[in-house]
């Protein structure tokens, strides 16, 4: 990432978020101003994430904050893909937020896990998104490149 607006954003961010996270979110790494690590848990009594802990992957262009970061869940062994009606078995999400029609530089890192914290918190439905498996099977763009059609906001 080339020196400049992004690079002085993210060590600002990098600092503030070193110091601490709301509950529930955590830093994992951000060994470098490309890539970040952070988890997350649902703290409230919701039954269909009782207990996980799920994996963000913060991916940052050159154009961060003016372009939104590629922020995708990541499956490890102890870090399954959440259950969500926009959230796909890849892990890519189906997010307003993180495009750059519902991007704005005012968001950051945090406000961005705590969003999805939030939506994982208000979901009811234990589902993926209709076309769940052609779409993973299929899909060969990084998700900033998919033009998502976000057609129910209230999941």
């Amino acid at each position: 990432m080339a020196a400049g607006l992004g690079t002085k954003r993210l060590n600002k961010e990098l600092a503030k978020i070193t110091n601490g996270l709301p509950p529930g979110i955590t830093l994992v790494s951000a060994d470098n101003l490309e890539e970040w690590f952070l988890d997350i848990q649902v703290l409230d009594k919701n039954p269909i994430y009782a207990g996980q802990t799920y994996r963000l992957k913060f991916k940052f262009s050159d154009k961060y904050p003016i372009e939104p970061p590629e922020v995708t869940f990541v499956k490890l062994e102890t870090r399954p893909i959440p259950m969500h009606p926009h959230i796909y078995s890849n892990g890519i999400i189906c997010l307003d937020l993180l495009g750059n029609q519902g991007w704005s530089p005012v968001q950051n890192v945090e406000s961005v896990a705590m969003s999805l914290q939030s939506m994982l918190t208000g979901n009811t439905k234990n589902e993926r998104p209709p076309g769940d498996e052609e779409f993973v099977r299929g899909n060969r763009l990084r998700p900033r490149d998919i033009n998502f059609y976000y057609h129910d906001n209230t999941v």
